[in-house]
C-alpha cells in the first residue's frame, strides 16, 4: 500500500468561486496599473478550499506594458495560493502561450483580467488554460 493514492475516476472537478470584493479588488488593480500588466496570486479560504477570498502580492513582481514577471522564489509556503491573476491591457482575456506555460507550473486555477476592467472583463482558467467558469459570491 503505497503512501500516495490515485482517485480511482481520476480528479475531481471544482466549481469555483471567488469573493466578489476580491474580484473587485482585481479589477481596481488592474485599472490602476494599466497601461501595465498588474500580477499576483490567489489564496483561497482555508476552511472552504473553493473559494478565492484574498491576493497575495509578491515582493518585487515586475510590471510592465506586456508582462507581469512573478518573482516565484518570493512565493511564501501556503498550501492555500492556488493560482495566479494578471491583467492584459488590451480587451483581450485569453491566455497566451506564455500563460499557459506559466498556468502549467504554478497552480490549480488562474484569472486574466483584460481592459476596461470590468465586472464582464475577466476569464478563469485551469493549469491547462481551459476556460474555467468562477462564480461571484
Amino acid at each position: 500500500m503505497g503512501f500516495f493514492r490515485r482517485k480511482k475516476n481520476g480528479f475531481q472537478s471544482i466549481n469555483w468561486k471567488i469573493k466578489k470584493k476580491c474580484i473587485e479588488m482585481i479589477l481596481a488593480s488592474a485599472k490602476s496599473t494599466y497601461p501595465n500588466e498588474f500580477g499576483a496570486l490567489l489564496r483561497v479560504d482555508e476552511e472552504k478550499k473553493d473559494t478565492i477570498v484574498e491576493l497575495v502580492l509578491l515582493p518585487g513582481t515586475v510590471q510592465g506594458e506586456s508582462h507581469a514577471i512573478f518573482k516565484l522564489n518570493m512565493m511564501p509556503v501556503d498550501f492555500s495560493i492556488v493560482g495566479t491573476i494578471h491583467s492584459h491591457p488590451s480587451n483581450n482575456p485569453n491566455p497566451s502561450g506564455a500563460d499557459i506555460h506559466l498556468f502549467q507550473k504554478h497552480g490549480k486555477i488562474h484569472i486574466i483580467a483584460a481592459a476596461p476592467y470590468t465586472i464582464d472583463s475577466w476569464s478563469g482558467y485551469d493549469n491547462k488554460g481551459n476556460s474555467v467558469k468562477i462564480e461571484i459570491v
